[in-house]
């Protein structure tokens, strides 16, 4: 077996990551949400919130200095070159602060003996934090399906679900930046022997 192994998770809406990431726990391996630790780091005082605002002015803060999302939404989802450019500045800001504390715990995990820990992040490749782990895996599943879980939870339209869906990377963008897949149906024991199988081709699993 090998030494402590950082394991990128990563996939499009509505394919079942965080089911994914929850069987981890069944091998002591810790994960660690990104998008979680995002909204964590924005608490103020915050030190990545204050280069957000440095780059996007006062007004992206609510009256009580907290994030106002709908004002940066605003700002960064424009329809236009402007907007593009802001999302841009946007990502390098925050995965800068995101990388840096996922390391740190990264570091805390590795001390702790952990046999190793998981990075889970949907911009996992479009943010180069691949680059830092030994074996990356992507979820996917069925369109139609993906429709279903995402109109159920998010209640919207299929009509909107079907535009997120279409705006994100493709089935084939996943399977040629990531080391290894697991198809996320459904079937918990049908996932769950893929993830071990995973495991075991990133020598975590003897």
């Amino acid at each position: 077996m090998r030494d402590f192994r950082i394991i990128g998770l990563t996939g499009p809406s509505g394919a079942g990551k965080s089911t994914v990431a929850a069987l981890f726990a069944e091998w002591d391996i810790p994960v660690i949400d990104a998008d979680r630790v995002y909204h964590q780091l924005l608490i103020p005082p915050s030190p990545c919130l204050d280069a957000l605002t440095e780059e996007f002015s006062d007004g992206i803060l609510a009256a009580d200095g907290t994030l106002d999302r709908v004002a940066l939404s605003a700002l960064v989802f424009e329809d236009s070159d402007k907007g593009r450019a802001r999302r841009t500045r946007l990502n390098e800001i925050t995965h800068r602060f995101v990388i840096e504390k996922s390391e740190q715990l990264l570091a805390q995990y590795r001390v702790q003996g952990k046999p190793a820990a998981v990075i889970d992040a949907p911009l996992l490749i479009e943010a180069g934090m691949h680059r830092g782990c030994d074996f990356t895996v992507c979820v996917l599943a069925p369109e139609d399906l993906r429709v279903r879980r995402l109109t159920a939870r998010d209640q919207k339209s299929e009509a909107a679900i079907l535009a997120r869906i279409h705006a994100q990377p493709t089935e084939q963008f996943y399977l040629s930046h990531t080391d290894a897949a697991v198809y996320n149906t459904g079937d918990i024991d049908a996932l769950r022997a893929q993830l071990q199988d995973v495991l075991r081709r990133a020598e975590v699993l003897m």
